[in-house]
């Protein structure tokens, strides 16, 4: 009998695929590709409050924009590397892989050889995505180490001014257990009777951390504190800082004023005897100092509830009512991220961390001072403390660095020096851009500025998924594949569960995995070996997660499952770790058995260290200082409106904003503005309206949404949409940059909060608005930029060109570029 072929059903349907496994920055989920090409996203079933930003996965996958294979700027294909204003506003052609390859490792050879290896620049923020194997940033580092150093980033724009200043006031140990390890969202609930909470706690962030969140248990804890008779003073120019359905009062303070409303405070706990003396003689150094300055015997002004009512536009009596509540009860003062990213940023993390101490409840269960409840969802988790498995970068030849916010003042200013945390620094000279990971165009302030930074290297390779404008700014771009393209796994730095991540879909288009690039660029330049050490992907996973089983078997004698266990399951809950970090609790009990990391050992009120920097943007204790961009500068008079460029309620920074999710909150296909309808009055705007907002470092185009949750005098831009300059927009020098779909820092400024951190300043900017009229030109950036084929292309055989005709190395170390000619000359 012979075997007959199938029988096939005109109704038949293809087999179902189950979902798998895999993570995300904003938490786990499983995904199973439909027929019709969509993807069906669950959630983690453990998950009691799923991100929304999960909408976002399914259209971005294969959206329009994505990279589809390598692709060169025309100019630096015909003549070469060079300096070049083309970038950004120049056709890309379309090439082989191996022609890519074989450019970017012959131009990374050149420059090494040439300028030596501080002449790259290996940029990558991190967040490109949650596996921790197809780490961009640790394959990128990794590479570049072994191919003999590289300048590199330090800090990040969340937190760079915190990150240096807390060192200093409570050690490196207490930075990270204010950072990471404070009270637990459990003992706020049980002990907490009032949070001051100095830019709310958004709750829009506490779905994201770096590597995930599978349980998003904030939310339910956030709801836990209505019942438990936790008031909430909600300090912010903005009512969505702090969710609704809470009891709590609204302070509506001016933008940029905490400082001034904390001295206030702190002036009527010292002057009304309200004050721990015994904690702050016992536990601090410096209170004298930081008194004097309160009650005016340093300067002649006292910072009284009067003084700072002027300052932060609220009541004076109200200011006093306030300070007298903290005193009377279990207090947690917390202060946002956001509140260090303006001009002067350290003081109020400084002053908020002295507000505290004079409280005396540093230590104490529920009280004391905290640094991000509402900034990341890891902050107040209790989450394991456990090393998940990584990538092994290794040792970095090259001692160069520098303050990840200060890319532009490097890329513009070679030789020149500059004040970083005590010490003198000096701004390499970068001639290759290598970025993977990232989107400084999202994060960076002052785009117009940064754009003709990123017109002085030579070259910039940039790996990426979509044409982002950071690739759009590029020489060579190389497509790379999403987590759902590839097999890894993941998880957050508190978080419950390592996920095993399993490759979904095929890459799209001739999209590969960075270690693949990298790889191939290794082998090309002599090191392909070391770099891949002989294994796949795969069976890096095997190694990585084994190493890993071994070491948190021995450390926690947990049942640890074997990885082929572990990969069949999608998962495994980790071991529980402890609630609360104890080291503030030791602290408080014996600081002279368990000193702080500070000069002192004691919390440092008044910092001998940094007031003998003698720096008049940061002396050594807190203090009130006037920011250049608030409603009371001068500069208010021409542009009145102080915008906030906070995070995004509807993407992670950029990633996705081609997204369902980021797409349904657009106003006239642009980001919305945030107005309050006494603001839009005044200048005709209707809800729905396109909207000019403008200072003298740029312009944007922004949907119209009014709302009374705002102060007036505020606006409210997001950062996060898509940078998409006008055409031939910003061409001559000193042009200002139009974004048509509403990138905030087109309007930001891009100077450091002060010279002891030289962290970002991209929370605030003064602005105009005003209604625009006719017909707005079109958002572009939503479909690629123009490509070519490159078959008919011809490519360079010379070296790198001058810079406009001028000496690269000497004449043109400005900030404004002389105009080129187009097109450019060799």
């Amino acid at each position: 009998m012979t075997a007959s072929a199938p029988v096939v059903r005109a109704d038949a349907r293809p087999p179902v695929t189950p979902h798998v496994p895999t993570t995300s920055h904003w938490g786990a989920y499983s995904v199973r590709p439909e027929a019709d090409g969509r993807l069906d996203i669950r959630p983690h079933p453990a998950d009691p409050a799923p991100s929304p930003l999960l909408g976002n996965i399914d259209g971005a996958l294969r959206h329009a924009t994505r990279v589809r294979g390598p692709a060169v700027r025309r100019g630096w294909l015909e003549h070469g590397p060079g300096p070049s204003r083309a970038r950004g506003r120049e056709p890309f052609v379309e090439v082989g892989w191996d022609e890519a390859l074989d450019l970017v490792a012959a131009e990374l050879a050149r420059v090494r050889d040439e300028h030596g290896p501080q002449a790259v620049f290996g940029g990558s923020y991190g967040w490109a995505s949650a596996g921790r194997f197809h780490h961009a940033q640790s394959q990128l580092h990794r590479f570049l180490a072994q191919f003999g150093g590289y300048t590199a980033s330090r800090n990040s724009y969340s937190l760079g001014t915190s990150l240096v200043l807390l060192p200093h006031l409570v050690g490196r140990a207490g930075t990270d257990a204010v950072l990471r390890a404070a009270s637990s969202w459990p003992t706020l609930v049980q002990h907490t009777e009032l949070i001051v909470a100095f830019g709310g706690i958004p709750a829009k962030n506490v779905y994201v951390t770096p590597g995930g969140v599978t349980r998003h248990r904030t939310p339910g804890h956030l709801a836990d504190l209505a019942t438990s008779g936790t008031h909430i003073a909600l300090i912010s120019p903005l009512r969505a800082d702090l969710p609704e359905g809470l009891d709590s009062t609204w302070y509506p303070v001016v933008p940029a004023t905490d400082t001034a409303l904390m001295l206030g405070l702190a002036h009527t706990l010292l002057t009304e005897n309200l004050h721990d003396r015994a904690f702050l003689d016992r536990c601090t150094t410096g209170f004298d100092t930081f008194a004097r300055y309160l009650d005016g015997r340093t300067d002649g002004t006292a910072k009284s509830a009067d003084w700072a009512a002027h300052i932060c536009g609220h009541d004076a009596d109200d200011i006093r009512r306030l300070a007298r509540r903290m005193a009377a009860s279990r207090t947690l003062v917390t202060v946002t991220w956001s509140l260090q990213r303006i001009q002067h940023g350290e003081q109020p993390v400084w002053a908020g961390l002295a507000l505290a101490a004079m409280l005396g409840q540093i230590g104490l269960p529920g009280g004391g001072f905290g640094h991000g409840y509402g900034s990341m969802g890891d902050v107040g988790d209790h989450g394991p403390q456990l090393r998940l498995p990584h990538l092994p970068q290794g040792p970095n030849p090259v001692d160069e660095f520098i303050p990840c916010a200060r890319i532009a003042d490097m890329l513009l200013h070679p030789g020149e020096s500059y004040e970083y945390d005590g010490e003198q620094r000096t701004y390499p000279d970068i001639r290759l851009v290598h970025w993977a990971g990232g989107n400084p165009f999202h994060h960076h302030q002052d785009l117009g500025r940064l754009r003709r930074a990123f017109a002085r290297p030579d070259t910039i390779v940039v790996h990426e998924p979509h044409w982002t404008a950071t690739a759009r700014h590029a020489d060579i771009v190389l497509p790379t594949t999403t987590s759902l393209e590839r097999e890894d796994f993941g998880g957050g730095r508190r978080d419950t569960h390592l996920i095993a991540m399993h490759r979904a879909v095929d890459p799209v288009g001739e999209a590969r995995d960075d270690y693949d690039i990298l790889g191939e660029l290794a082998a090309r330049l002599g090191f392909g070996e070391r770099f891949t050490e002989g294994r796949t992907p795969r069976r890096w996973l095997e190694y990585l997660y084994g190493e890993w089983r071994e070491e948190l078997s021995r450390a926690t004698r947990a049942d640890v499952p074997g990885f082929e266990e572990f990969w069949a399951a999608g998962e495994f809950e980790l071991p529980s770790g402890p609630s609360d970090f104890t080291l503030f609790e030791d602290f408080r009990r014996d600081p002279d058995s368990f000193p702080l990391g500070t000069p002192s050992g004691r919390i440092e009120i008044s910092s001998a260290a940094i007031a003998a920097l003698g720096l008049a943007d940061c002396p050594g204790h807190p203090v009130w200082l006037e920011p250049d961009e608030w409603p009371g500068a001068v500069a208010a008079e021409r542009h009145p409106l102080l915008l906030i460029a906070n995070q995004p309620a509807t993407r992670l920074h950029s990633q996705y904003d081609v997204g369902a999710h980021s797409m349904a909150s657009k106003v006239a296909g642009r980001e919305p503005v945030e107005l309050h309808p006494d603001d839009a009055a005044v200048r005709g705007i209707r809800d729905g309206d396109v909207v000019r907002i403008f200072n003298d470092r740029g312009a944007v185009l922004a949907g119209a949404r009014l709302s009374h949750g705002l102060r007036p005098g505020v606006l409210r831009l997001p950062t996060g949409a898509w940078f998409d300059p006008a055409p031939n927009d910003g061409d001559g020098d000193g042009d200002v940059p139009l974004c048509l779909h509403g990138n905030p820092n087109a309007l930001t400024a891009d100077v450091p909060s002060s010279r002891l951190t030289q962290g970002c300043t991209g929370q605030h900017a003064l602005v105009q608005a005003e209604k625009y009229e006719g017909e707005a030109p079109p958002v572009t950036v939503r479909r690629p930029p123009p490509l070519q084929d490159g078959a008919s292309v011809p490519r360079h055989a010379r070296g790198p060109r001058s810079a406009a005709g001028g000496d690269r190395d000497h004449a043109d170390h400005a900030d404004h570029l002389p105009p080129l000619d187009r097109p450019e000359t060799p």
